[in-house]
């Protein structure tokens, strides 16, 4: 592939989405970078950071090259509210970013881009604005009318997808069903091989109860749910194992033959994957005909402005985006 462009999101202005972009366009990389947003907010955050970053408008008809480090294209996405105060969310402002994030899905569709990342929003936020949001995940899987997007989080240590995302846990059993634990663990298995080029994926099922259930003893799901579908998918060829009981499936041992693990709800996986690598962690939803990866942490309204937010996560996420899109 010729140097690929990659779309930015900045997420909500109010949080450290404009301080980890600027600092992540401090890092040379091998591809164009354009945030779609307000260029007003991200020259008022670099003055108030002391960030020296060139911004440049974003012009989809010159040719496509990697810029320099201390460089970041922009596509201009005027905010209701530009004089943005860091710490202070505007509810007006919230019609903009969700905007922002359809014109980067639009724009992967159309193969204008080739991956997309997105900055941190306030789902609470948007929800109360009137839209239907309840993440990034279901918001652009619906957008693109895909029909079972997979929330995966990789860093070094792991990858793990979700079978449920964000649920309240008295609802995670109801919602797995062998349809859809089916379509999960086959939507990871595709994009293994598709995305990520592991031709043969190896892939470790949780239970969803202490012990895996212990057969029956401490809930029947795993018998009545989990284990048929594992058993029915490993005979048309896919390597599964499981169920595993969580609580020994992120060991050395367990993770040393695996390329990606099942995991059955939000806060079963995401606390032991954070634990080795919070701020090196990047969010990639799955399931999608376009790239998508993201941060993995919140606005962190607290620290915005400050100069205190880790970029980290936001540069992993933009170099995992360029790699999906050079295979």
């Amino acid at each position: 592939m010729t140097c690929p462009r990659v779309a930015l999101t900045m997420g909500d202005p109010a949080g450290i989405g404009p301080d980890v972009l600027l600092a992540s366009a401090l890092k040379q990389v091998w591809a164009q970078r354009i945030v779609i947003g307000d260029p007003v907010v991200l020259e008022a955050r670099a003055r108030l950071l002391g960030t020296d970053v060139e911004l440049i408008q974003y012009d989809p008809d010159a040719p496509v090259k990697p810029h320099k480090a201390g460089q970041l294209l922009y596509l201009n996405q005027p905010l209701a509210v530009p004089a943005v105060k860091p710490g202070k969310p505007a509810p007006r402002n919230i019609d903009c970013l969700v905007s922002a994030i359809e014109r980067a899905v639009d724009g992967c569709m159309s193969g204008e881009f080739h991956a997309m990342v997105t900055g941190p929003v306030s789902k609470s936020a948007i929800a109360a604005a009137g839209h239907n949001f309840t993440g990034h995940t279901e918001y652009i899987a619906n957008y693109c009318g895909s029909l079972s997007p997979v929330m995966m989080l990789a860093n070094d240590f792991a990858r793990i997808a979700l079978v449920t995302t964000h649920v309240p846990l008295n609802q995670v059993a109801g919602r797995i069903t062998r349809r859809h634990l089916r379509d999960v663990i086959r939507v990871v298995a595709d994009d293994m091989q598709a995305k990520f080029g592991i031709i043969e994926p190896r892939l470790l099922v949780c239970g969803i109860n202490p012990h895996a259930g212990e057969d029956g003893l401490l809930g029947e799901e795993e018998n009545e749910v989990v284990t048929p579908v594992i058993e029915e998918l490993k005979a048309e060829g896919l390597d599964l194992a499981g169920p595993v009981p969580a609580d020994t499936a992120f060991t050395a041992a367990s993770l040393e033959h695996t390329d990606a693990v099942i995991s059955m709800y939000h806060d079963q996986g995401l606390p032991v994957l954070k634990s080795h690598g919070f701020g090196k962690t990047v969010n990639v939803t799955l399931g999608l005909p376009i790239i998508r990866t993201s941060v993995d942490h919140g606005t962190a309204f607290d620290l915005a402005g400050t100069g205190k937010a880790d970029a980290g996560s936001m540069c992993a996420a933009i170099d995992l985006a360029i790699h999906l899109a050079r295979k």
